[in-house]
C-alpha cells in the first residue's frame, strides 16, 4: 500500500487520493511517501514522449489501477495545444543547457505541475467519494497564482482563492491575476509579503474557527502550493525529460552524470529534482540559486537556516521568500525520516526564527547541494551579458541561476555538463529585462512592446494586451484579516 505521512509524525497514513485532496498534513507538516522513492530505469524511457514520461512518474506513486487514468490526465494537461509538442525543450546557451519550462498557458514553470493538479484533484475527489466542495487556497509570489487560477478555472466542485503580496509581484504578474476570468476564482492582494501569505494559508488548515465553518457548509480546504504533494510529483517528470533530452542532443551518453542548476524560492522545484535523482536520473548535484534574499545560500553553506534578516523586494519576486516550505521535506529525508527531529526544527523556526542542522544530515546536504546568489545589479548584468553574447533572453530568476552557475564554475574549475531549469518568460518581467538589455526604463505594456522591438523576439500571446483586459479582482486586505476572509469565503460557497 502506497501511503503518505507527515514530516512531523502526527498524521495517520493517507492514500494517494486522500493526500492530494487534503493538501497538507493535519499536524501542520507536509505529506511525504511512507515508502522508498520508486526507482525507474531511465533507459526504458528513451523512446517516450513527455506525456508518457510524466505518466510513468505519477503512476509510480499511485495505485496500479490508476495507471492508464494518470497517463490520460497527462495527455489532457500537456496536449490539446496547451503546450508545444516538446513541452520542455532543451536549448544550448553558451556552455549551459537550458530546459525551458515556460511554454504553458501562463508562461512560467508552475504550468508544468498546475496543468496536472486540477485533474489529479478531480480524480482524488471521485475516487474517495467526496461530495463536499473543495476550496483551494494558494499563496503566491507571482507565478503560482496565475497558473493555479488558470488550472482550476471552472473545474466542477472546486473554488480557488489566491493571495498575493499587492506590492510584491511584477506588473505583468499582477495583471495576469486581477484580470482572471472564471466563476469559481477569487484573487486577493494583501498588505504583506509572500511569507505572510504562505503562513496564513498554512494556519488556515488548523484554524478551529475555519474548520467549524467548513463543517457547517460542506466545504473542505486543500492547497495548490507545492505544499500539496500533488503539485510536487508532476515536477519530477521534467528532470527525467531534461536528462533524456541531453542524451538525444548528444551532450552526454546514457548513464553519464550531469548537474542541475535551479533558481529557488520555496524550494519545491529543486526538491523535485533531488527526488528525480533518487528515482533514477544520473545527476551528481544541484546548484541552488537565489537573489538578495539569500537565506538558502547561507543554509547550504553553514547548516543554519536563519529567517531573522532583512527582507528585500527585488526584480526577481518569486525568490522574495524567507521561509521555503519544501526545505521541511528535504530535512525529513536528510535526517533519515526522523519526524520528531523535523518537528523540533520547524518549531524552532516558528518560535526563534531559525534552526541549525548538524552532523550526518548536514554532510549529506553539502554532498548533494551547493548554492549562491546574485545582487539585483548582478541579475541585470547577467541578462545583458547573456543576450549580447548568445542572443538569448533570460528572465530575472533564470538569470540568477545562469550567473551563479558561471561564478561557481569559474571558482571551482567545474566542467560537468549542467542543465539550468528556466522559470519564466522574460516578458513577465519586461521592465527589468528591458533595462538590462538597453538601459531604457518603461512600464509594463510599453516595456513589452519595446523589448520586442529591440530584440526581434515576440512576446508570448498570453502576455500581450493584458492592460486592455477588464480588472475583475481588486480586493485588498491586511495580512491579519486573511483568516477571517477565508472563513467568510467558506460561508459563501
Amino acid at each position: 500500500m502506497k501511503n503518505f505521512i507527515s514530516t512531523r509524525n502526527g498524521q495517520a497514513p493517507l492514500g494517494f487520493h486522500q493526500a492530494i485532496a487534503q493538501g497538507i498534513a493535519s499536524d501542520g507538516g507536509l505529506l511525504v511517501p511512507d515508502f522508498e522513492l520508486p526507482h525507474l530505469d531511465i533507459r526504458n524511457m528513451t523512446g517516450m514522449d513527455y506525456v508518457s514520461v510524466a505518466g510513468e512518474i505519477l503512476a509510480a506513486f499511485a495505485p496500479e489501477e490508476d495507471r492508464e487514468t494518470l497517463v490520460g490526465i497527462c495527455r489532457k494537461a500537456y496536449g490539446s495545444g496547451l503546450f508545444p509538442e516538446d513541452a520542455a525543450p532543451l536549448r544550448k546557451v553558451g556552455d549551459v543547457w537550458v530546459t525551458e519550462l515556460t511554454h504553458g498557458r501562463t508562461c512560467a514553470f508552475k504550468d508544468m505541475a498546475l496543468s496536472v493538479l486540477p485533474h489529479l484533484m478531480r480524480l482524488a475527489l471521485d475516487r474517495s467519494g467526496e461530495d463536499r466542495k473543495v476550496m483551494i487556497l494558494a499563496a503566491t509570489s507571482g507565478d503560482t497564482g496565475k497558473a493555479a487560477l488558470e488550472g482550476f478555472r471552472d473545474v466542477p466542485g472546486t473554488a480557488i482563492t489566491v493571495f498575493y503580496p499587492s506590492e510584491g509581484v511584477s506588473s505583468v504578474q499582477k495583471l495576469q491575476m486581477i484580470t482572471q476570468e472564471g466563476g469559481n476564482v477569487s484573487v486577493v492582494g494583501i498588505d504583506g509579503n509572500f511569507d505572510d501569505a504562505q503562513r496564513a494559508v498554512k494556519q488556515a488548515f488548523s484554524d478551529p474557527g475555519i474548520a467549524e465553518e467548513c463543517r457547517r457548509n460542506g466545504v473542505f480546504l486543500s492547497s495548490a502550493n507545492s505544499i500539496n504533494i500533488g503539485r510536487l510529483l508532476p515536477q519530477i517528470a521534467y528532470y527525467f525529460w531534461s536528462y533524456l533530452s541531453m542524451v538525444r542532443n548528444g551532450a552526454i551518453n546514457m548513464g553519464g552524470k550531469i548537474d542541475f542548476c535551479v533558481p529557488s524560492g520555496n524550494f519545491g522545484n529543486c526538491l523535485a529534482g533531488w527526488m528525480a535523482r533518487e528515482m533514477g536520473v544520473p545527476a551528481r548535484r544541484f546548484t541552488v540559486a537565489s537573489n538578495p534574499n539569500d537565506i538558502l545560500t547561507d543554509f547550504f553553506r553553514t547548516g543554519v537556516y536563519d529567517a531573522r534578516r532583512e527582507f528585500f523586494k527585488t526584480c526577481a519576486p518569486a525568490m522574495d521568500i524567507l521561509v521555503s516550505s519544501n526545505m521541511e521535506r528535504l530535512l525529513w529525508y536528510m535526517t533519515d525520516k526522523d519526524g520528531d527531529r523535523v518537528r523540533a526544527l520547524m518549531e524552532g523556526l516558528r518560535k526563534d526564527g531559525y534552526y541549525k542542522v548538524e552532523g550526518d544530515a548536514l554532510d549529506r546536504i553539502r554532498e548533494d547541494f551547493r548554492a549562491g546568489f546574485l545582487t539585483e545589479e548582478e541579475i541585470k548584468e547577467t541578462i545583458g551579458k547573456c543576450y549580447r553574447e548568445h542572443s538569448y533572453l533570460l528572465d530575472t530568476h533564470t538569470a540568477c541561476g545562469y550567473g551563479v552557475l558561471e561564478r561557481l564554475r569559474r571558482e571551482e574549475g567545474d566542467s560537468v555538463p549542467t542543465v539550468l531549469m528556466s522559470t519564466a518568460s522574460p516578458f513577465k518581467f519586461p521592465e527589468a529585462v528591458l533595462e538590462a538589455i538597453c538601459g531604457e526604463k518603461l512600464e509594463s505594456a510599453g516595456a513589452i512592446s519595446r523589448l520586442e522591438q529591440v530584440t526581434g523576439i515576440k512576446a508570448p500571446l498570453p502576455l500581450k494586451g493584458l492592460e486592455n483586459r477588464k480588472v475583475l479582482h481588486n480586493r485588498k486586505i491586511d495580512r491579519t484579516e486573511m483568516a477571517g476572509f477565508i472563513a467568510a469565503s467558506v460561508r459563501n460557497k
